[in-house]
């Protein structure tokens, strides 16, 4: 998998966004059977103040955010509930997933919070948008449960809590 990794806050470096995007974004991969030697993905690890402007650019919505997330191709699925199309390796027998932006800032305020660690809550986030690039949404509740669902194994297999229950 080649992952090409933008930071513009230093502090993503210092918590190894590199590790945690590498082991979230294999362990979507392999859950949904992707090879992932096949896959290319790009991370730009950023503040609230950029993300910020890319919220506003891209989704009108003049606010800072913790994850957004740009596909390569639209996968979601037609039916509520059901899984997306996988992606198919193109002429040079690549997957091109998309574009990841994290913020450092609202991961943190977030993490705090909950009282869980940064780094759990940045891999939830990792995880969350690779499932963005990949088809998965949330607006519909069928969908919502799926995505929701497979958040929860991918992180209960690294040993972090269930990010949607109340305990």
């Amino acid at each position: 998998m080649q992952i090409d990794i933008d930071i513009t806050d230093t502090r993503w470096t210092d918590l190894g966004l590199e590790s945690i995007c590498e082991r979230a974004a294999l362990a979507v991969l392999e859950r949904l059977d992707i090879d992932a030697d096949d896959c290319e993905l790009s991370v730009l690890g950023c503040d609230d103040v950029r993300i910020q402007e890319l919220n506003a650019d891209f989704r009108e919505k003049d606010k800072a955010t913790n994850v957004l997330s740009w596909p390569a191709d639209e996968r979601g699925a037609e039916i509520a509930g059901d899984l997306p199309e996988p992606p198919e390796p193109d002429m040079f027998d690549t997957i091109e997933l998309g574009d990841i932006a994290i913020s450092y800032d609202t991961c943190a305020r977030e993490a705090a919070e909950v009282g869980k660690s940064l780094h759990d809550h940045a891999m939830h986030l990792v995880i969350h948008g690779v499932l963005h690039l990949l088809g998965f949404d949330h607006i519909r509740e069928a969908d919502a449960i799926l995505m929701e669902g497979i958040e929860t194994e991918l992180l209960g297999k690294m040993g972090i809590a269930n990010p949607y229950s109340d305990e």
